[in-house]
């Protein structure tokens, strides 16, 4: 949960190193709570496509210590969308869809207090001490994902806007937008180089979307300043994956002298009795 006092994304955005988030879609605070216990760098909650509901929000951002970064991904770019994932307790907010440097100036001010923005006072965690949390809140990051044709085409300006931390791909939209899915194709490729390239020239940190750890260290290599190392549908649907499949593998013979012992039928127990039904 964000504390203004020990406030450590926009830290760790400011040491230059690669960031690896778990992704929780799930809508579980206690999944939240387990993988926050792994301490990755961040983690973030899709709002947009998950299965978050407000209260389970409000828990899960409750349970994970200060040290580990939630970023909200959220629905909309809208003024209750983004002050709502605050109020929770979120130190970041990722607004997905961006197009144009005007819909992340909208982003960036629904962010921010008076006289820097338009986002409303209240909300119970920030309520609990207001001053505090006021005073702080200039270390709250936002995040804007292009993944449009649109949205790449003005990465330049997007990336230049004033109180943007970091720009991030959603290579997913991206591919349906350049009419390219599900093939990674040479325009895919080349769309994320460039606005890659364009964060460069703005000084802006620029994150995408990895499907899995192989590819997120690939990313890494590549300079870009945040991945995803892991999802909660992908891992228990891998862990649930694997052990099903290992038990269903043939049992291999035991080496001499540590054979499996089956546990035999008791004959001295008798029979159950057979009851005759009535009509």
């Amino acid at each position: 949960m964000f504390d203004p006092r020990r406030a450590t994304l926009r830290y760790t955005l400011a040491s230059g190193r690669c960031l690896g988030v778990a992704w929780l879609s799930l809508g579980s605070a206690a999944v939240a709570e387990t993988v926050a216990r792994a301490q990755p760098d961040a983690i973030v909650i899709d709002l947009q496509h998950g299965l978050w509901e407000r209260r389970e929000l409000e828990a899960a951002i409750g349970m994970v210590p200060p040290s580990v970064p939630v970023i909200a991904r959220v629905a909309e770019n809208s003024a209750f969308a983004i002050g709502s994932a605050l109020d929770a307790g979120a130190e970041s907010v990722m607004v997905p869809l961006i197009e144009t440097a005007k819909q992340a100036e909208k982003a960036v001010a629904f962010a921010k207090y008076p006289p820097h923005g338009i986002r409303s006072g209240g909300g119970v965690r920030p309520l609990a001490n207001f001053v505090d949390y006021v005073d702080g809140s200039d270390k709250i990051c936002v995040i804007v994902m292009i993944e449009t044709a649109e949205g790449a085409k003005n990465a330049t300006e997007i990336a230049a806007v004033d109180g943007v931390d970091m720009v991030f791909i959603g290579t997913g939209d991206l591919s349906l937008s350049l009419g390219v899915f599900p093939a990674i194709s040479h325009d895919h490729t080349k769309t994320c180089a460039d606005i890659h390239a364009a964060c460069k020239k703005a000084w802006t940190p620029c994150g995408i979307f990895t499907p899995n750890l192989d590819i997120a260290k690939l990313r890494r290599t590549q300079g870009y300043r945040m991945v995803v190392t892991t999802n909660d549908a992908d891992l228990i649907a891998r862990g649930a994956q694997q052990a099903a499949s290992a038990f269903a593998a043939p049992v291999v013979a035991a080496a001499p002298g540590h054979e499996v012992i089956e546990a035999k039928p008791d004959s001295s127990a008798q029979p159950p009795k057979q009851i005759r039904g009535r009509s």
